[in-house]
């Protein structure tokens, strides 16, 4: 086993652990969701546009909800995540609603390895490629999954956000990343008191690094955006705007929160 697989293997472990919590959390309010049925936030529903009819690959999906919010808006849905409770749950959501979706449980990098065929658009959302040491090869799984004239889109948090501590007070870690970031973690950012502990590793990547993994495999950019909010209540100190979004305390309109990149393959 490479230094990698242990890196993934433990990232898997902590997923799994968290999905047990996620799942009955008032974060992500699934009971709700079940009903209401849309669990993405107007960043991508805007940016991403209609779905219908079109095959949507979902990268690091974790157990399923955006996946299957995008099928009700007419996506034919594949997700894929590296967690087995996750994987497990979203199989479970989906044939409870009654929802086609397929799931693929692998890391990322193996995804050809378990997936065939070329999509329409490949999605990934909050919190996905931190998970991820090596984004040229994260590119080229985008890159291979998608037919040509295909569409790739992301909304992630800000690399700028990643820099600041687990308080947000003050900047710990590099913009430009490259080196493993070790932590201990108790809890979740779906429920912080949550009785779970576990070591996870993570890996800083500069906006220029995102980009230009993506043009090195043929994706042309159509558009990078960035905004001074987070549409989630997921990290520390953060305040609620007049217009539902949060922000870190003494930090609003000061620091990127989250940003956004649409991407062509030629």
């Amino acid at each position: 086993m490479n230094t990698w697989d242990q890196y993934f293997k433990a990232n898997r472990e902590g997923w799994n652990l968290r999905t047990e919590v996620h799942k009955n959390s008032e974060f992500y309010q699934v009971e709700r969701w079940k009903n209401e049925g849309n669990s993405l936030t107007p960043i991508e529903l805007r940016e991403v546009g209609d779905v219908q009819g079109k095959k949507l690959l979902h990268l690091q999906c974790h157990f399923g909800q955006d996946t299957l919010s995008w099928a009700r808006l007419g996506a034919e849905v594949t997700g894929c995540d590296l967690s087995d409770n996750a994987i497990d749950f979203a199989r479970e959501l989906a044939a409870e609603l009654n929802i086609p979706a397929q799931f693929v449980r692998c890391n990322l990098y193996d995804l050809p390895e378990h997936l065939d065929g070329r999509f329409d658009i490949v999605f990934t959302s909050y919190g996905t490629i931190g998970w991820l040491p090596d984004l040229d090869r994260w590119a080229a799984v985008v890159a291979h999954f998608l037919r040509p004239g295909g569409m790739f889109y992301i909304a992630d948090f800000h690399p700028v956000v990643w820099m600041l501590d687990d308080k947000m007070e003050y900047l710990k870690y590099p913009y430009h990343g490259g080196e493993v970031i070790e932590t201990e973690q108790t809890g979740t950012y779906a429920d912080r008191y949550a009785s779970i502990e576990y070591k996870e590793y993570g890996w800083n990547h500069s906006l220029s690094e995102i980009i230009n993994s993506l043009i090195r495999h043929g994706l042309r950019i159509e558009f990078l955006n960035e905004y001074d909010y987070s549409p989630y209540d997921c990290f520390d100190k953060t305040v609620r705007g007049t217009d539902g979004n949060y922000r870190i305390q003494g930090m609003e309109g000061i620091i990127p929160m989250v940003y956004s990149i649409k991407a062509i393959k030629g």
